[in-house]
This record gives C-alpha cells, structure tokens and sequence, in this order.
C-alpha cells in the first residue's frame, strides 16, 4: 500500500501541473457525448431492430461504449508508457533494482490512470444521464463493478505485453494498435456486434472487450444480475487467468533479454 501511495502521490502532483489539460479533458467529454446524442436523434431509428436487447435506444447504447471503452486503451498503454518514461527519464532502473517486486512496479504505475479513468466514466454518465436524458435508473450497480473489475483484468495481460514489446523495440507496439484497432471495429463500441458481416462477427468473439461491453450494457441499461451474466463473466474471467500469468512470464523474459543485452535504459 505505501509503494502504491507512493506512486499515486507522484502521478497527482504531476496531473495538478497541467490543469489546462485536466479541463480539456472534461470538455472532451461533453462534447463526444453531444456529438453522439444528435447523431443518435438522426440516425438511431436506423439500427433499433438490434439494439432490443439493450433497450432498444442508440445514445445510452453508445454513451455505454463511450464510456467504459477507455479502460482497454489504458490498460493497453498505461504499462509501456510507464516504462518509456522510465527508460527516457532514467528511472526505470533505479526502480528495478529496488526491493519492490516487478508485478508490484507494473502494477502501481498504472494506478493513477485507473482513478481518472473512473473519473471520466462517471463523469461520461453523469452528462449523458442529466444532461442529454439517457435513461440508467434502473442500472445493476454491483454487477457493472464486479465487470469493470473484470474487464481491467483481462486487458491488463496485453498491457503487460505491450510494456515487454516496449523493452525490446523501444519504440512503438503493434499488439496495442491492432487490438485497439481490431476492439473498435468488432467489439461492438459505436455499433451492436450483431450488424456485422457474418463472416466477421465470429472474429469479434476472441476479443476482451466484445464480452466486456455486452454485459456492461446488459447490467446498465436492462438491470440483468449477475447470474444471468454468467457467461460474459466467465468468458473475462478465462482471459484473465491465461493471459495475466503468460503476460508476466513474457515480461520477465523480455526483461531478461534487455538486461543481458545491456539495453535495458536505451531509448
């Protein structure tokens, strides 16, 4: 707990530094979800047949996207970019060597990330419930946690690999942009799945966040419980115990190699 304070009380003094940018973020929100309240007023009729299982409205069908989509490209950055800083500023070793565990350094790096990113979350149903009428009243609250939780679990494997890509080539990653690319083609972010090409729709099966936005949908805007989840929840919960340990594996040897290669520091 003191290493994670620690590494919050850090991020927090580095955020306040910037409070310009804080507030374009929270003008960032409004907007995107301005910007897709009028489209939905325009063209939402268009895609109700398979929006039925949702509730049949396009906005809170998407505000739901808008919002809980960041998780994925946070957990997919948050880690490589904490190691980039780390290898630009000169840090990363320092911390490697100190007595706290690499999963632990991993970890507490992303935190900070992780608060703001709630932070925007509420922030976007906040608008999109007051402010542009999306209808959340009758919203599963524990079963929307317990899939949060889930769903940054499971993206948090490529994360990780994403942080080992960065050891190794230094620059750039492919696993972020294809999955991030890939998600917000397939994973039914703007769009239900269901509207897809048949030959594409199984594609979007294999990916984290097609599970995680069906059953966060499911428990914000129809109120289902948790049992009638239980296969979204359990599919997440499949991705997070094969990809966090072969993740962590993967970085250790990443790690390895960039030590004995002595370009653990070069960037």
């Amino acid at each position: 707990m003191s290493v994670a304070g620690a590494f919050i009380k850090r991020d927090f003094s580095q955020a306040i530094s910037y409070r310009f940018s804080f507030m374009l973020q929270i003008g960032g929100v409004f907007f995107s979800v301005a910007i897709f309240y009028f489209l939905s007023e325009l063209f939402g009729g268009a895609i109700a047949p398979q929006l039925e299982a949702y509730g049949g409205n396009y906005f809170s069908f998407v505000l739901i996207g808008l919002a809980f989509t960041g998780f994925l490209g946070l957990s997919l950055s948050s880690f490589a970019t904490s190691i980039r800083e780390g290898q630009v500023m000169g840090t990363l070793e320092i911390m490697l060597l100190s007595p706290t565990r690499l999963s632990t350094i991993l970890i507490c790096s992303s935190l900070w990330g992780y608060v703001m990113m709630i932070f925007r979350v509420v922030l976007y149903l906040v608008v999109g419930a007051f402010i542009f009428g999306a209808d959340l009243g009758g919203a599963n609250i524990g079963g929307a946690l317990l899939i949060m939780l889930l769903s940054i679990a499971s993206f948090t494997g490529f994360g990780v690999l994403s942080a080992a890509l960065v050891l190794i080539v230094k620059k750039g990653d492919p696993v972020a942009i294809m999955l991030n690319g890939a998600s917000s083609l397939l994973a039914g972010v703007f769009y239900p799945v269901a509207v897809l090409p048949d030959w594409l729709e199984p594609v979007s099966k294999v990916l984290p966040l097609t599970y995680a936005l069906d059953s966060m949908r499911l428990a914000m805007l129809q109120g289902k419980s948790i049992y009638e989840l239980r296969y979204d929840i359990l599919v997440l919960l499949a991705f997070t115990l094969v990809l966090t340990p072969l993740s962590f594996l993967v970085f250790r040897r990443a790690l390895k190699k960039a030590k004995m290669e002595g370009s653990l520091i070069q960037y």
